[in-house]
């Protein structure tokens, strides 16, 4: 073998020792903290679309709108009223975007008064102490 083949077996036979680093997070970026909470109140916005225009098309598909329209239909005797009529998915994409615009602004605006509050307690706490090991 060669030297440093050698070497490096010696290297990879030692035990390394566990160092620990102790560190405290006494601020948080406003500004990060507003682009990080919108970014992720955009992604659930678009999950929320998504997931109910799937809901809506597996109910609409599966027939139990009709089973609901059947039954209704005998509880009120009315023939007429008809849920995948009152409940089309234009109306509920459009709903459903509607309350994703109304989460993002909601989010967004709760992002910021967390990072707002977490850096007015850091003067009375002293911060959050996080430990890291380099296992």
């Amino acid at each position: 073998m060669s030297s440093v083949a050698e070497r490096l077996q010696r290297k990879s036979q030692r035990s390394v020792a566990t160092k620990q680093v102790r560190l405290k997070l006494v601020y948080v970026d406003f500004w990060s903290a507003v682009k990080l909470s919108f970014l992720i109140a955009v992604s659930l916005g678009i999950v929320l679309v998504v997931v109910s225009i799937l809901i809506w098309i597996v109910l609409n598909a599966t027939g139990i709108f009709g089973s609901l329209d059947n039954l209704l239909g005998e509880i009120l005797n009315d023939d007429t009223f008809s849920i995948a009529a009152s409940f089309s998915l234009v109306q509920v994409a459009v709903f459903s975007i509607v309350i994703a615009l109304i989460n993002v602004v909601v989010g967004t605006a709760l992002g910021a008064v967390t990072a707002m509050l977490y850096n007015f307690s850091v003067r009375l706490t002293g911060g959050l102490l996080v430990g890291f090991t380099n296992n």
